[in-house]
């Protein structure tokens, strides 16, 4: 998604397919993804240059956990980190509301995953202003004013983690009410998906219009050239893990690394390696 672009949710299809149609011709298609993936991040573990921040946001059931268990099963676990964002601690709350963010932030190396991310601050908190009292602010703006200032303050940050090596990706998974509701039913009815049910998801449910304008406003905001935002078509999983497994393997791919050049001393150490293995 273009920087400065006024985002309407309803202008994008939740159910697109794309030109491919078949299940079975997409799993293909992002196996081969996947291996592409982890050659890409054994050369960004390599050079130690930059980090890779992939942040998901979605409504409940739109497949964030699936696409992250799918998706990144061929990386190397050393080098990639998932962070799951709940409702923050009381040592997080005597911070700004960054500050538990930046101490999961990837390393150089490194593939960073956001499951749920710094725009639950104007998402969540938004649509449930109440939460904000916790929070402790000495200076508080109410209104459209608050969450502005809460843009440009991830504007910012963002910025400030480009500048510094960090990529960011931020993946909004849209899924339609309709589906949402299907997948719902399914957790209610299907003894194997028991477990996956919170009573909070239909809560949520409730304020679903309030939801999808936050993300219209926090979308539009914060989409910049250096920390794109990604609206992904989510009715169909495994539309969904296609584009991402796409975007991310270009993405790494376009940075143009190279397995890192030795030192004269890397290679005299190689070179003795190589003669003690000769005589052994």
């Amino acid at each position: 998604m273009k920087s400065n672009t006024h985002v309407r949710l309803r202008d994008y299809d939740p159910a697109w397919t794309g030109s491919r149609k078949s299940k079975q011709e997409l799993a293909e298609v992002i196996q081969e993804n996947l291996e592409r993936l982890t050659a890409a991040q054994e050369l960004l573990w390599a050079n130690e240059q930059y980090a890779l921040l992939m942040a998901l946001q979605a409504m409940d059931t739109a497949g964030k956990d699936g696409l992250i268990k799918h998706v990144m099963s061929g990386v190397n676990p050393q080098g990639c980190q998932v962070s799951s964002f709940k409702q923050p601690s009381a040592e997080e709350l005597d911070h700004d509301f960054l500050w538990r963010y930046h101490t999961k932030l990837p390393g150089r190396g490194h593939i960073g995953i956001f499951n749920r991310s710094h725009y639950e601050e104007v998402l969540v908190l938004r649509v449930h202003p109440e939460l904000l009292d916790r929070q402790k602010l000495p200076h508080r703006a109410h209104g459209k004013k608050l969450w502005k200032q809460r843009y440009r303050d991830i504007n910012a940050f963002e910025e400030h983690l480009a500048r510094n090596g960090t990529i960011i990706l931020k993946f909004f998974l849209n899924i339609s009410k309709r589906e949402q509701k299907k997948r719902l039913q399914e957790r209610l009815e299907n003894p194997q998906k028991h477990w996956k049910f919170s009573p909070a998801d239909l809560a949520e449910r409730e304020h679903w219009n309030e939801y999808m304008e936050a993300y219209q406003d926090a979308l539009s905001a914060t989409s910049t050239d250096h920390a794109p935002w990604y609206i992904i078509p989510a009715d169909n999983k495994w539309v969904s893990r296609w584009i991402v497994s796409e975007i991310l393997v270009q993405t790494i791919h376009g940075l143009k690394l190279k397995p890192p050049k030795l030192t004269k001393d890397q290679q005299a150490a190689l070179a003795k390696a190589k003669r003690t293995l000769a005589k052994d």
